[in-house]
């Protein structure tokens, strides 16, 4: 099998899904281009700002993408190729899809409000205070897990670290002169990337090395400030720099795959249980994440690109083609996994696990078009990396938002000091730090766990909530009903595993997801098997 004909497979499948399906989720929700997005009817300068399609897309994938689709398929590869290629182009298509442009366009209707508002609206106060204490504490892992990962990749990667500090530096002055000087999009976006190279040549030059716990306190400190200070000066700008590293990556993967085309050595199916003792149901569908469908990118849909959104017609292109392109990145992803043999892939992975793999074999790929090798495999390294900063203040400033909602009472004209995004910013900040102190290997399968539980819940609400507005909500219905099988089966193995090991804080977390899960599920479908009264959408 050569490797070519599965990326420009599944590129075309994924197009026709964009045009076709996309366009048909739009008709069916009513997405209306003339109608004003809470970008533009709140504008507060902060939070609510509106952005350019393009650069409201770079902040979106850049937020989604992160190491998740990269580090998911490789891992998953132990099942073989085959059903890791189904499951996210199926997965992709009609479950990542659905769910990040559904979370997207809910929050538009819903002034730009997290999922947990939408809950509270068609499920109750009560459901909506559950989410928000769950989707909270996801995010506190969030930030445990990428905190712990970021300064690990500091350390390993000097040069990574000092391109990320001129990358902060780099964005802050694009995000003035295009906001502020009124810049030309276009003259701007060209400097930028020029100037992007800059950095990670000069990054090279001069690596800079500190301890871990060094760089773990300047994360935290980094994200605080990524946190509360206005979306158009940092946050936004980086998201949109950064995000034409991935594309340069995702062009090079692709040229280099044209010109080497290499053969699949990989079996393609490899047993329902694989080697390490997972079994291919519920772990395919977990471990994958990103790849095919993640909780996160709903936080993410109805957290910060929500409040930016110009247009309701740009929420097609950001929401579910973004979902699609991180597809095409997951599938280069498995395609680095599967074009080497398991001996190398063993020896890669022992030596810098799926991030290493991957970026080895883009390197490889790139080094067909004439880069050198060891240069494309560092500039691979250093991408992920910047995308998993992406995603550590982007998780920060979602956090924020919802321990904000948490304590938000409308009725009253005195909001609580724990509204307040200062506070509720270091609070966030702290206890993820606290968390951050452990290592990401003992954080990551619970994140894993609460990120599909999470991506099962926005399916549910966002069904209740078209059901409530009368309109078609059947795209929902398989998609939720197998994500909750899912999390429902990888929750209960992941309790016995922990009983097993003593570890009585997972055993406490998981009975909590479990509990949650089948208290909203027993409420979504009382709610989705009787009639409703029509609310506006």
């Amino acid at each position: 099998m050569n490797s070519l004909w599965l990326i420009l497979v599944s590129i075309v499948i994924f197009s026709i899904a964009y045009v076709t399906y996309g366009s048909w989720l739009a008709k069916q929700w009513g997405v209306d281009p003339t109608r004003k997005t809470p970008a533009h009817t709140i504008n507060d300068g902060v939070d609510y700002v509106p952005a350019k399609a393009p650069v409201l897309m770079g902040h979106h994938f850049a937020s989604i993408a992160g190491a998740g689709p990269i580090v998911g398929p490789i891992a998953a590869a132990v099942f073989g190729w085959v059903p890791v290629m189904l499951w996210i182009i199926i997965g992709g298509i009609f479950f990542g899809g659905v769910q990040d442009y559904g979370s997207l366009f809910a929050s538009i209707r819903h002034d730009g409000k997290s999922i947990g508002q939408i809950i509270e609206a068609n499920m109750g106060k009560s459901m909506k205070k559950l989410f928000a204490i769950f989707a909270w504490l996801t995010l506190l892992l969030v930030v445990a897990a990428f905190t712990n990962i970021v300064a690990n990749t500091f350390v390993s990667v000097p040069a990574a670290a000092s391109a990320s500090v001129l990358f902060i530096i780099l964005a802050v002055a694009f995000g003035f002169f295009v906001y502020r000087k009124g810049a030309p999009i276009g003259i701007s976006s060209v400097i930028g990337v020029a100037l992007l190279f800059v950095c990670i040549y000069l990054g090279n030059m001069f690596p800079l090395v500190l301890s871990k716990n060094v760089w773990v306190g300047i994360l935290l400190a980094y994200i605080f400030i990524a946190s509360v200070t206005p979306v158009w000066i940092l946050l936004q700008p980086r998201d949109y720099l950064n995000s034409f590293l991935l594309y340069a990556m995702l062009l090079g993967a692709v040229l280099g795959l044209v010109f080497y085309r290499p053969s699949i050595q990989l079996p393609a199916f490899t047993g329902f249980t694989a080697s390490n003792g997972w079994n291919m149901f519920p772990m395919l569908f977990v471990v994958v994440a990103c790849g095919a469908i993640s909780g996160f990118h709903s936080l993410v849909g109805s957290g910060t690109t929500s409040k930016q959104m110009d247009n309701e017609a740009d929420a097609k292109p950001v929401g579910y083609g973004g979902m699609l392109i991180e597809c095409v990145l997951a599938v280069i992803a498995i395609i680095t996994a599967a074009y080497i043999s398991k001996e190398k892939m063993a020896e890669l992975a022992a030596a810098g696990g799926p991030v290493n793999v991957f970026s080895d074999g883009i390197g490889v790929f790139m080094s067909k078009l004439g880069i050198d090798y060891t240069v494309g495999k560092s500039f691979v390294a250093l991408s992920v990396s910047a995308f998993a900063l992406t995603s550590l203040d982007t998780g920060t400033r979602l956090g924020r938002f919802i321990f904000q909602e948490l304590f938000e009472d409308p009725t009253k004209e005195t909001q609580s000091i724990l509204t307040n995004r200062f506070v509720a910013t270091a609070i966030t900040v702290v206890l993820g730090g606290w968390l951050a102190l452990g290592s990401w290997t003992s954080i990551w399968p619970i994140f894993g766990s609460a990120n599909q539980l999470l991506a099962a819940l926005a399916l549910i609400t966002l069904a209740v909530w078209l059901k409530n507005s009368g309109k078609n909500y059947m795209m929902f219905a398989v998609p939720m009903v197998f994500m909750f099988l899912v999390t429902v089966t990888a929750l209960y193995q992941l309790l016995k595993a922990n009983i097993a090991s003593g570890n009585h804080i997972l055993v406490g977390f998981a009975i909590f997801l479990l509990l949650l899960a089948a208290v909203l599920a027993v409420t979504g479908i009382k709610i989705l098997t009787k009639p409703s009264e029509k609310i506006d959408a």
